[in-house]
C-alpha cells in the first residue's frame, strides 16, 4: 500500500508536465533526463501493483490505474519531445 501512495504522488506531480508549455518557455533539449526515466520506471512499477492488487476498491484501483497509464503516457511523450528539441 505504501508503495502504491508513493506511486500516486509520483502520478499527481507528473500532471504538472501534462500542461502545455509554450516554446518561449520551453527548456533547452537534455539528452540524459535521469529523473524523467526513473519517473517511468516508478510509474510502471506502480502500474504492475495496481493490476495485481485485488478487487476493485470502489472503481478507484480502475482510476488509479487510468491515471498511471495517462502518467506513463505524457512522460515518455515528455522524454520524446526534449530528445527532439
Amino acid at each position: 500500500m505504501k508503495s502504491i501512495c508513493k506511486a500516486l504522488a509520483v502520478i499527481v506531480m507528473m500532471g504538472i508536465f501534462a500542461a502545455p508549455v509554450s516554446m518561449a518557455t520551453a527548456t533547452p533539449p537534455v539528452e540524459d533526463q535521469p529523473h524523467m526515466k526513473a519517473a517511468l520506471e516508478h510509474l510502471r512499477a506502480a502500474k504492475a501493483e495496481l493490476e495485481q492488487a485485488a478487487a476493485d476498491k470502489g472503481g478507484h484501483r480502475v482510476a488509479a490505474l487510468k491515471a498511471t497509464n495517462d502518467a506513463i503516457h505524457h512522460t515518455e511523450e515528455g522524454i520524446k519531445f526534449a530528445n527532439h528539441h
